[in-house]
């Protein structure tokens, strides 16, 4: 027998309120820095890989360790803003990938009983229509289309 209802936890009513709230308001106060960068200007501004991040963390201790030996050259309040800014947008995309990808996990599951339930229905429908039952006929007519045989490929799930 196949395996079903992978995923049997579901969010209250309150729960998904409380979720969809609790997004809203995030983007609500992210607004202010949420900004679509643009291909070219991703390629232009984007450059700052993993070794240059080291770059700039070291150039961050020595501002912070030894003050006497930074340029005059740099606003360096700004450049405290933006360090701390950057590792909090770090932080928080972290934090919502790892959401994302919990989420995506239990969509898939639900998507897999879902698709097996129906499978199920496709075959009671099937099986009643087989006995003569006229709803049945229309009902497994308009689910056909979704069995439309190619040269070997039938529905196979997800």
């Amino acid at each position: 027998m196949a395996l079903s209802n992978l995923n049997n936890t579901h969010l209250s009513a309150a729960e998904e309120t409380a979720a969809k709230t609790a997004l809203s308001q995030l983007e609500t106060v992210l607004t202010a820095v949420s900004i679509n960068v643009k291909a070219s200007d991703r390629q232009k501004y984007g450059r700052i890989n993993e070794q240059n991040k080291l770059f700039v963390n070291k150039v961050f201790d020595f501002h912070n360790s030894q003050p006497d030996l930074q340029t005059s050259q740099v606003e360096w309040d700004e450049f405290d803003r933006d360090y701390n800014s950057r590792l909090l947008m770090e932080n928080l995309i972290l934090r919502l990938e790892a959401l994302v990808t919990k989420l995506k996990g239990a969509k898939i599951l639900h998507d897999y009983d879902n698709y097996n339930a129906a499978l199920m229905d496709y075959g009671y429908t099937n099986y009643m229509a087989g006995a003569g039952g006229e709803r049945y006929e229309n009902k497994l007519k308009e689910l056909k289309q979704f069995f439309q045989r190619k040269a070997d490929s039938a529905p196979k799930g997800q």
